[in-house]
């Protein structure tokens, strides 16, 4: 009997002991996720600088039914959410990138030498090696023709490539950065703009991200700011007038504008639309629309397509740019739409193609 009871109180002891562990361990977790929830709130309460806080939510990604004008690539809708993620207000400015070439001594793709064994991955087998004094670093310029273009698939008609151009250089050989420092930095490659990134302990949005947040919570409109095209020359960049001959310069500028130049959207965010175009993660595939909306669910954070694919340019792996630039026009391309998107090679850089960052609040939490 003596045993027994003996056993009874051992066994009341152990029980004790393991509730008082659980609940320890409880009290652990309870306090590990308060401070998680606390650290959590106070930096969406307090943005890294330069940023806003883009909420969690959901949205139609794609050309709305209305846009009478969406390319085939922009379809069809399909319903996508996205977590929060911290935002640049601003796309990249010259001041910025400065910053970051000083510190670093980073050299960007426009003003390396060009290597044409690489070059020639990209093009049809067989292309003529280009004479010397033409394989010179530099970049794409945008030129104005003399005459009005019957073929505006031709865009050869308007780019061509200065030597010597680079994001120091933006506007020609012997231009220079003075005055421009708040302007968004321009003749930037991916590969410029992920080195930028992993600098300033950023990252690139995914299309999906970039969409929802130019959006900014308008359901089913054509433009940031809805669906009234009147309103362009005082919301963004564009192009007025006849493209590529003559510009109206309706609203300020005829080429890149200084950050800030025209309204935010409703999430604070300036140059959604127009300026200049903006890198993204994703690779640039036409059927990735279609394989999405296929699936007939809401799809989480989607990453983008496995692969690049466009039938037009076999060659180029290419990335998604998003928002459109300053050459943008309703006759041409009308990029300064939210579902608007166009692919370009990951080396390849111009007058028109700048970036901005983000930043999850993963990332943040593990520094």
């Amino acid at each position: 009997m003596k045993n027994n009871i003996y056993s009874l109180i051992s066994c009341l002891c152990f029980l004790a002991f393991l509730s008082c562990k659980e609940q320890k361990t409880r009290t652990i977790e309870d306090t590990n996720s308060k401070l998680k929830t606390s650290k959590l709130d106070s930096l969406v309460n307090n943005p890294p600088e330069g940023m806003v806080w883009i909420p969690k939510g959901s949205f139609l990604q794609g050309a709305v039914p209305q846009d009478k004008i969406a390319m085939m690539h922009e379809k069809p809708q399909h319903q996508v959410s996205v977590d929060g993620f911290f935002m640049d207000i601003t796309e990249v400015t010259n001041a910025q990138f400065s910053k970051f070439v000083d510190e670093t001594g980073y050299i960007t793709v426009a003003e390396r030498e060009i290597d044409w064994e690489e070059m020639k991955k990209q093009l049809p087998e067989g292309t003529a090696k280009p004479h010397d004094t033409i394989l010179q670093p530099g970049s794409l310029m945008f030129k104005k023709t003399k005459t009005s273009v019957p073929n505006l698939y031709d865009f050869s008609q308007w780019w061509q490539w200065a030597i010597g151009v680079n994001w120091k250089h933006p506007t020609g050989v012997n231009s220079s950065l003075e005055s421009k420092e708040n302007y968004p930095v321009t003749h930037i490659a991916f590969e410029d703009a992920q080195a930028y990134c992993k600098w300033a302990g950023r990252r690139l949005p995914t299309e999906a991200e970039w969409e929802y947040a130019a959006r900014a919570n308008k359901e089913n409109t054509t433009y940031f700011w809805g669906d009234d095209s009147s309103l362009l020359p005082k919301k963004a960049n564009t192009w007025e007038g006849e493209f590529p001959v003559f510009n109206t310069l309706e609203d300020g500028f005829e080429r890149s504008a200084p950050v800030k130049s025209y309204p935010p959207n409703d999430f604070g965010l300036y140059d959604m639309a127009g300026n200049v175009w903006e890198w993204t993660m994703d690779w640039y595939n036409v059927n990735y629309y279609t394989e999405l909306a296929s699936a007939n669910t809401v799809i989480i954070n989607p990453k983008g397509a496995d692969k690049a694919y466009n039938p037009n340019n076999p060659y180029i792996q290419e990335k998604i740019i998003k928002g459109g630039s300053f050459l943008c026009s309703y006759t041409y391309c009308a990029s300064y739409r939210v579902s608007s998107r166009m692919g370009s090679s990951r080396d390849s850089s111009s007058e028109h193609i700048g970036f901005r960052t983000v930043v999850s609040l993963d990332m943040l939490m593990k520094k």
